[in-house]
């Protein structure tokens, strides 16, 4: 009888000394690498709990670096400079988005680094990491450039206060109040209640006609026979009376001011009156000119160009001016008459048999 042979792809029996050889190897190896894995994950936990604790320290100090500005800016609330320069919404969402912008930065930035020197620990290779990061951000940026071009348009807008809202700006594009401010679009509503919504990339100026003072310009035509010193001094006093006269004493920052004559035609004068209006006020104090500069014309007999003159009898109109002039060709027998008649047909005599 011959042994029977091993079945194919039996294992070899262990015996027990290589069992405790065994055991006693791997006891071994953790023996010598525990403290590496100790060290490895106590590096990891302190760079996570430090990250954590920068992030919340730098997030709440910009939080309270923001709240301090609004409590600066909101000591003069409720005068006349704070009602103009310090709008609450205005300083709420500008505030609102420069704190946004920073805490994303600073979180971004403080999450970045750790995440490295999280992988830098685990003795991981950054450089084709960060070579990759470098190509794919090149990638994604030239793909989303005008993206990346309104946002970086918009923070620069709101961290220079170019406008905020309930301006009223001109921004090439369109024109109107700024409803809202945002990092990639603002919004206006325009003069007929239309809403544009404007990508800041696409804002190459901007003018702000709520900022600083506004000036309000009339131009009054009369007719160039009417007396110039009546004339001044009817604007001069209403002028000065829409000076006292609430509201617009507050809304005129400067006196009403008669510029003179901008132009002189055959049969109409133009002078130009002028005033400083507080900021975005200018077209109300425009409209309340004309209404009394109107009213003072009428009663003081001055005729504005366009309205009912009084003829005289050398310009009383000729009673003949209206008839068209005699025609030759209303009688029937001048030669004009009868170059244009038609020529009659001929007679018809007998026809001729063939």
């Amino acid at each position: 009888m011959f042994p029977s042979a091993p079945a194919a792809g039996r294992e070899d029996t262990v015996t027990l000394e290589e069992a405790q050889e065994r055991a006693t190897d791997a006891a071994g190896w953790v023996s010598e690498n525990w403290s590496t894995w100790l060290e490895t994950g106590l590096r990891i936990l302190l760079i996570i709990v430090v990250a954590a604790a920068l992030r919340m320290v730098i997030r709440k100090t910009i939080t309270n670096l923001i709240d301090r500005m609004n409590r600066t800016a909101s000591a003069v609330d409720g005068t006349a400079l704070g009602g103009l320069l310090v709008n609450a919404e205005r300083r709420r969402q500008r505030s609102q988005a420069i704190g946004s912008v920073l805490r994303s930065v600073a979180s971004f930035l403080i999450v970045g680094t750790a995440a490295l020197m999280i992988l830098d620990t685990f003795k991981i290779n950054l450089a084709p990491l960060l070579a990759s990061a470098g190509v794919a951000g090149v990638a994604i940026g030239f793909g989303a450039r005008n993206l990346v071009t309104d946002f970086l348009s918009g923070v620069f807008m709101i961290l220079e206060d170019q406008y905020g809202v309930g301006d009223t700006i001109d921004a090439g594009v369109a024109t109107g109040e700024v409803v809202e401010v945002g990092l990639r679009v603002t919004k206006l509503r325009g003069p007929n209640g239309a809403v544009w919504y404007v990508r800041n990339g696409e804002v190459k100026r901007i003018g702000n006609l709520s900022q600083g003072w506004s000036t309000a310009a009339v131009e009054v035509t009369v007719r160039s026979d009417e007396d110039l010193d009546k004339v001044r001094d009817t604007l001069t006093e209403v002028g000065a009376q829409i000076a006292k006269d609430e509201p617009w004493n507050e809304r005129l920052w400067g006196p009403v001011e008669v510029l003179g004559l901008d132009s002189v035609l055959l049969d109409s004068m133009v002078v130009g009156v002028s005033a400083k209006t507080m900021p975005g006020q200018d077209v109300a104090v425009e409209r309340e000119l004309r209404w009394r500069i109107k009213k003072a014309f009428d009663a003081a007999g001055i005729s504005i160009v366009g309205g009912p003159a009084e003829l005289t009898e050398e310009d009383a109109a000729d009673p003949s001016a209206g008839m068209a002039a005699p025609s030759a060709y209303a009688s029937a027998t001048s030669p004009q008459s009868l170059a244009a008649s038609p020529i009659p047909p001929p007679a018809s005599g007998p026809r001729l048999g063939k």
